[in-house]
């Protein structure tokens, strides 16, 4: 497969269509929403993180959809196999919440005293960030939520890739920062978890116009194995993919791209896929040989007429081998995540 790299200027052209198709391990191409060719309620932005380990996680989102906003915190307990998530949504922000043109700089604040929460993604000097988020009235329990945690980048590189869609004007930018090192706390109600050595955290920054109806796949690891901090970026599924993929490994601070994956989910009754089976992982040149045994689905199924988002993000343990140039690098009942999510949005 081929996989060509992107150079340096604009991401869009007069027309808005991508200048060039490809990967990068940096965001070389320059968003610049002022030069996106569609409607303001079509524009889709985010930033989401996941920080977690072994035993828990932590995922925190801020999303401008055009149409509708998003924030939305969720705390998961993989040893109670349990998750609590709070969305907040308004309507027709179009673009209104300012997120940044990049990641390399720019906050993200957004509050809201009378609903009772504020999320504050701030960027720090070098490759630091801090995360604090308060939302009241978070689960059942209406209890407080709270986070406070420091992140910092460990490896030289991330996953970049500018995807064009079949339609004109329509494309996707995605960074994926892998491997950052999370310290801190969050704390629900009574109840403090600590993020300390062995937890890691991976960015999700998303810019785009995207297509009405699409279903992707993807799937994230970030932690420490036998004294090694490894990751990876793996997915597929949306937009034309012919110039470059989205899959990347990362091993002690070095990045690695990898080619196609398939991600194999076993078939239940009916037809459906049964997501709480044993997946497997692998690739046409054999250089991805993975197994994912589930421990905690997350389903969330929204249908409202026009609109419906049906995920299945699965956390569970990944074991297996990844090749590259030669080297196999092992993995060893680690925890990470992988999802199929159907959008029409």
């Amino acid at each position: 497969m081929a996989q060509h790299q992107l150079t340096p200027g604009p991401l869009l052209d007069e027309q808005g269509n991508l200048t060039e198709a490809g990967y990068a391990t940096s965001l070389v191409k320059a968003y610049n929403r002022a030069a996106i060719k569609a409607p303001a309620w079509r524009i889709k932005e985010w930033d989401y993180y996941y920080i977690g380990n072994q035993k828990f996680g932590l995922a925190l989102t801020v999303a401008d959809n055009g149409y509708h906003s998003l924030y939305s915190i969720t705390v998961l307990d993989f040893e109670k196999k349990t998750d609590i998530t709070k969305s907040i949504m308004d309507w027709f922000t179009l673009g209104k919440i300012g997120l940044p043109s990049t990641s390399m700089m720019g906050d993200v604040n957004v509050s809201d005293d009378k609903r009772g929460f504020s999320f504050s993604f701030v960027k720090l000097d070098g490759k630091k960030r801090r995360l604090t988020v308060n939302c009241k009235d978070f689960g059942k329990k209406k209890e407080f939520f709270h986070c406070d945690v420091y992140l910092e980048e460990t490896v030289d590189g991330s996953m970049v890739i500018a995807t064009p869609f079949k339609k004109k004007a329509h494309f996707y930018y995605n960074q994926k920062i892998n491997c950052m090192s999370a310290r801190g706390y969050m704390k629900v109600g009574d109840v403090s978890y600590d993020f300390l050595h062995d937890s890691f955290a991976v960015l999700d920054w998303g810019r785009g116009v995207w297509t009405y109806k699409n279903t992707w796949y993807w799937s994230s690891l970030n932690t420490i194995d036998n004294g090694h901090v490894i990751g990876w970026n793996l997915g597929y599924g949306f937009g034309e993919t012919s110039a470059a993929s989205e899959n990347m490994f990362f091993f002690d601070g070095k990045a690695y791209k990898l080619e196609d994956v398939k991600m194999d989910i076993p078939m239940g009754d009916f037809g459906k896929d049964d997501f709480m089976a044993p997946w497997t992982f692998r690739s046409e040149k054999g250089d991805i040989k993975l197994v994912f045994t589930p421990v905690y689905d997350r389903h969330s199924d929204t249908n409202a007429l026009l609109i419906r988002s049906n995920q299945h993000q699965v956390f569970g343990l990944f074991s297996g081998t990844i090749e590259i140039d030669g080297q196999v690098y092992e993995i060893h009942q680690r925890m990470g995540f992988a999802e199929k999510v159907y959008n029409r949005w």
